[in-house]
């Protein structure tokens, strides 16, 4: 059974016309009709009897409105109930992401308007070893942890994209081939000395003119014409609508990477690092629309 096609017979049978229930739960008049018709073809029963006078109920109708109206009063006090936790909730949530994650922020924003009272302590930080002595509540990271005392979720996949600005390709030309990569500066990020890039079944390795762990850096020397490079889609997606980059060799595609959050495993998670996985869990992109897409956030 709908449940709001529920709630908007039980604003009916308590107002006593649909008129009047529409402008209460501010939806049009069309649309409370048509899911009232619905619950009497599901239930099988007329519910409602229209006439020139106004609506009533039927005898099915009030029996059904006896019934469903105490339980929709005990599903809103719960609702309410919830509402007033999620009010209460305050502390200090602290966190780190790895500085390229710039989409996080908007994240971590939409966190904090659902919950104000909450503090965010944020370390931007790449490392991956001793994760759980690091004094965090929840480390966002690309990949996953294997620390034992460490939870995992799981929020989402994307692939790397290969860029390079027009300029660079207006005087090298576009690579069709990965071989033809050879011919360009790039840029690599790296944490070592060398770097490889697995393109679809092939592994290329670049001579780079520059190797870096920032993201941000690659994406500056790109966007000046200077290097090839591989970026996260949130950081290149933007740049590739506005034609100041360009998306190469999209049928060989770099390896799928995930986001990860990693927490302390206990039997009981604190209340705030509960909000927080339940929010991520629950308000974050489907994983396919992050190619496209430079924010992480639903807008549902």
């Amino acid at each position: 059974m709908d449940l709001n096609a529920l709630r908007m017979f039980a604003a009916i049978a308590q107002s006593g016309s649909m008129t009047a229930a529409a402008e209460h739960l501010g939806i049009p008049l069309a649309t409370i009709s048509r899911r009232v018709r619905d619950l009497e073809r599901e239930l099988n029963v007329q519910l409602l009897q229209r006439s020139v006078h106004g609506t009533y109920l039927t005898d099915a109708g009030m029996r059904l409105y006896q019934h469903a109206s105490r339980g929709l009063d005990i599903l809103t006090r719960g609702e309410r109930a919830l509402q007033n936790e999620q009010a209460r909730l305050k502390g200090l949530l602290r966190l780190s992401l790895p500085s390229s994650l710039k989409p996080w922020w908007e994240v971590l924003s939409r966190f904090q308007q659902r919950y104000p009272d909450i503090m965010l302590q944020v370390q931007a930080s790449d490392r991956s070893d001793r994760l759980a002595e690091d004094g965090v509540d929840v480390i966002i990271r690309i990949g996953r942890c294997t620390q034992h005392s460490l939870a995992n979720q799981r929020v989402f996949t994307y692939h790397h994209v290969l860029v390079a600005a027009p300029a660079l390709l207006q005087r090298l030309g576009e690579p069709a081939e990965i071989t033809d990569l050879h011919k360009f500066p790039c840029g690599v990020w790296s944490q070592g000395s060398t770097a490889s890039w697995r393109l679809g079944k092939e592994v290329f390795k670049p001579d780079p003119t520059i190797l870096t762990n920032d993201y941000a850096h690659l994406c500056s020397r790109a966007l000046a014409g200077g290097v090839l490079t591989e970026l996260p889609p949130f950081m290149a997606m933007e740049h590739i609508k506005n034609n100041q980059l360009v998306a190469l060799l999209k049928e060989h595609p770099l390896p799928e990477l995930e986001i990860t959050l990693h927490y302390p495993s206990h039997p009981t998670t604190s209340p705030i690092v509960q909000a927080f996985l339940d929010f991520a869990r629950q308000h974050i992109k489907h994983p396919a629309q992050l190619n496209t897409q430079s924010t992480l956030l639903t807008h549902a």
